[in-house]
């Protein structure tokens, strides 16, 4: 009787929205997922997800901010050995009509540091994990582009996702053997993209994960949409 060894997929961020449906979706896949929450005890979507596949569902703490509970995940999955790393999280100001000259200190900090420098520290110290052919990824946005952006608006969180790109750019030249992605999903309806997005996770969110599986296969640093198209750096 053999044994099927499942995939297993870490999703940074994974606690509902975005996040969530990826984990879902990498079920239906035959994969096993390992999801963080930023708070373990308050009950999420992918916590109910957790409970109706205890056996391929496993829950981590991790504040992408936090530089300790990075530390501590990082021991955690000493025993792990994943086939993808994908890092989700992300944030933006209150105010997104805001130029960059009228954003404050204390927002442009918090939102440079969750949106490019933490998904950084996340993929540099958690990538010993992950096979020497397997996926790292992060999502970004279609707003990251510099080329496309004609229109500006939310230029803070423009200006983080564009850095985020920038950065992965610098660590694909130091990992050019293995698949790298950053991915723009579309302007989706969920808490960052608001109720006016045109798009729905259940419409955009499968897409994306058949683009993930697919680029597993092709080594080097590429930016793309959810249906699989380069996107313009």
């Amino acid at each position: 009787m053999t044994t099927t060894v499942r995939p297993t997929v870490l999703i940074v961020g994974a606690s509902r929205g975005l996040g969530h449906a990826m984990a879902a979706e990498f079920l239906r896949h035959g994969w096993n997922v390992i999801g963080t929450v930023r708070d373990i005890q308050s009950t999420t979507p992918l916590h109910q997800l957790a409970q109706e596949n205890p056996d391929r569902v496993r829950l981590e703490t991790l504040d992408v901010c936090d530089d300790d509970q990075l530390t501590a995940l990082d021991t955690k999955l000493s025993a792990d050995r994943l086939a993808m790393l994908f890092v989700n999280a992300g944030t933006t100001n209150r105010d997104p009509t805001q130029t960059i000259a009228e954003v404050s200190t204390a927002e442009f900090v918090e939102v440079m540091l969750t949106n490019a420098l933490a998904p950084m520290r996340v993929l540099e110290r958690l990538q010993h994990h992950v096979t020497p052919q397997g996926l790292l990824g992060a999502m970004s946005s279609g707003q990251g582009s510099l080329t496309n952006n004609l229109r500006g608006q939310r230029e803070l969180y423009r200006g983080s996702k564009a850095a985020l790109n920038m950065f992965m750019r610098s660590f694909a030249a130091r990992s050019a053997s293995r698949p790298l992605v950053v991915m723009a999903p579309g302007w989706i309806r969920t808490a960052l993209g608001g109720d006016d997005a045109p798009l729905s996770i259940e419409e955009t969110i499968p897409h994306l994960v058949t683009v993930l599986l697919a680029k597993q296969q092709r080594p080097g640093l590429e930016y793309l949409d959810y249906q699989g198209r380069t996107v313009p750096w």
